[in-house]
């Protein structure tokens, strides 16, 4: 008798993340939903991850209102899924005792059924307090261990070895589970060691514990890895459907199907009512801007172990941002980075701080500028690092943060700062006039100053969608600057185009062009008389502004913050060069900004 292989339909959270960097309005994909399940799928992943954050970021809507609407769709007795960080929840920082509880409360009240749990560190401690607090909210607890292959030519951690003494530890602690899932989310992992790792825990694990296997197709290499885990003995695996299977996310549930046709496995589904599920998602994201990296299998990412969702979510900063030319040289500097760090799992947040560093040491030079949380990761504020990190980097990280080394544990630090958990969350939401219902706190707690602006009606919306129709909300934000990146939307031939100027580019429908822009002599005289004398306040980085933090006629010291821009999920703070007063801010919240361009001038 064939086995079974249950698996997990990811295509509405790591689908979407990986392929669109999670900006999807829920409206456009329910179909989608349904129609998957009239296909007998039964087992969703529905929210968690970035899948969290990004509603509240670019798609102006709130999460629990979604995973509310997919539970709707689905019905009542659906397994639903959601993806938690350990001691990160859902956010890229970590998190108190209280926000940790809040948030298994809150997603069992909007319909979750279980929840992955995973420490990109491998740190057991990291996941003992989550693990309770989602076993004792009601909710099947999906305890991880996480995996990837290092770079050729590094050693250390990341074997089965390795693998086996991590889970020995997660049943140390005596952490609550119910089941127990690898996930190798940059797909770089060889089948050889999927195969040892879940041998080895089918060894060590209790008699009839589910063993989950979860990766991506980034490198191409996961339907083997799949059917080594199979072989070694695992229950269930993670699949999608197109448009948004393989390349950067889970390999196609008709590819796997068919894949393990022949074989004492038997997937055990409707290939044509799975069909039928892909073609309705396909109309319905027909509308939205397929990044061609999404679907391209990327030789180059074992040296490199980038994850499907944050390699689209970043190359997709990167073209807002004007650098994706930057893209190779980033890829290619994470190798140092990764090793250096003390080889942390490339699973968000890590995988994101690994891009940070590595964007920084492009952009300004190798190690001149420590991403906040890259540096805040070596020094151990986010828990034990598999290895120790480079003692020449956490050296230079802690001068540079004016951070020393920590050794206490993360929720020990988190549980004595002020500025974190529900106490402060509501202090923030009474101070901006919002009612301080738990989601509020919460939203408040994962999304930070982007979640209050989105319960203040201030939401951004940054979706990507092909037709310049669809897209004319994305530029809306950036219409409000005064110097700077313009957005517009013209139509020229009865054709509509959206079109911003950059410097001496201007990018039409998202192509860059050079131009060759003369200002009107009048304007340009006038201009520079009224700054003549003045000091202008450089951005040093492109990026989205976040807050302007001075007003024309204040005064302000040498140090003193005057804008703080936001580039690849880092929030940097744009300081004064010299004392003075400010005589001109010349962009405001929202817009987008190049390196170089002047932000304020200071007289």
């Amino acid at each position: 008798m064939k086995k079974k292989v249950h698996f997990m339909c990811t295509t509405f959270r790591d689908g979407f993340q990986s392929v669109y960097g999670a900006r999807v309005f829920t409206r456009d994909f329910m179909p989608a939903v349904e129609a998957a399940r009239d296909a007998g799928i039964d087992y969703f992943e529905a929210g968690g991850g970035a899948l969290f954050q990004s509603p509240y970021f670019y798609c102006n809507e709130d999460a629990f209102e979604r995973m509310d609407a997919i539970r709707e769709a689905v019905g009542p007795d659906a397994n639903l899924q959601t993806l938690s960080r350990g001691v990160n929840v859902v956010g890229l920082d970590s998190q108190p005792s209280d926000i940790i509880r809040l948030h298994a409360e809150l997603f069992k009240k909007h319909g979750i059924t279980t929840i992955r749990n995973f420490d990109a560190l491998n740190d057991v401690e990291n996941l003992v307090h989550s693990g309770r607090c989602i076993t004792e909210a009601g909710l099947r607890h999906q305890v991880c261990v996480t995996v990837m292959e290092l770079p050729p030519g590094c050693a250390g951690a990341h074997d089965a070895a390795f693998y086996t003494d991590t889970l020995r530890k997660i049943l140390d602690a005596e952490i609550p589970f119910d089941s127990v899932c690898f996930k190798d989310a940059s797909g770089t992992a060889v089948p050889s060691k999927v195969y040892e790792s879940v041998k080895a825990a089918r060894k060590l694990l209790p008699e009839g514990t589910w063993i989950h296997y979860h990766t991506h197709d980034t490198v191409g290499i996961s339907v083997a890895a799949y059917q080594a885990a199979l072989e070694a003995g695992a229950d269930a695996i993670d699949l999608a459907f197109a448009p948004v299977s393989g390349g950067t996310s889970q390999p196609d549930i008709l590819v796997m199907w068919h894949a393990l046709r022949g074989t004492d496995y038997d997937l055990d589904i409707d290939p044509d009512g799975v069909r039928e599920a892909a073609e309705i998602l396909k109309e319905c994201m027909e509308d939205y801007f397929l990044p061609p990296e999404a679907v391209a299998v990327e030789p180059l990412l074992p040296w490199s172990p980038m994850p499907g969702g944050a390699l689209t979510a970043n190359t997709q900063m990167l073209r807002d941002n004007g650098i994706m030319d930057r893209y190779p040289a980033i890829i290619k500097a994470m190798s140092e980075v990764v090793e250096k760090g003390g080889y942390g799992t490339s699973v968000t947040p890590v995988s994101q701080f690994y891009f940070q560093q590595a964007f920084n040491n492009v952009m300004m030079g190798p190690w001149k500028k420590i991403a906040e949380d890259y540096g805040r990761m070596v020094l151990g504020y986010f828990g034990r690092t598999p290895v120790p990190p480079d003692p020449v980097v956490v050296n230079i990280a802690s001068e540079q943060l004016g951070l020393p080394p920590n050794r206490r544990p993360v929720l020990e630090l988190n549980d004595n700062d002020p500025k974190k958990g529900v106490e402060a969350a509501r202090s923030a939401l009474k101070e901006a006039g919002i009612e301080d219902t738990d989601e509020n706190i919460f939203i408040v707690a994962a999304c930070g100053e982007r979640g209050l602006a989105f319960l203040k009606g201030e939401g951004f919306i940054g979706v990507r969608k092909k037709s310049p129709a669809d897209q004319e909300v994305l530029e809306e934000d950036a219409m409000a600057s005064t110097d700077g990146p313009r957005g517009y939307q013209v139509t020229v031939n009865g054709r509509s185009y959206a079109l911003r100027i950059e410097g001496k580019t201007a990018i039409v429908n998202g192509k860059a062009y050079d131009v060759d822009l003369q200002p009107d002599q009048s304007e340009a005289a006038t201009e520079a008389a009224e700054r003549a004398g003045t000091t202008p306040v450089i951005a040093p980085i492109p990026g989205k502004v976040l807050k302007v933090t001075v007003s024309p006629g204040q005064a302000v010291e040498e140090g003193d913050v005057i804008v703080v821009l936001e580039a690849m999920k880092m929030e940097m703070e744009v300081t004064a060069d010299v004392a003075g007063t400010v005589t001109h801010v010349s962009i405001n919240p929202g817009v987008q900004v190049i390196a170089g361009q002047t932000l304020a001038y200071l007289g």
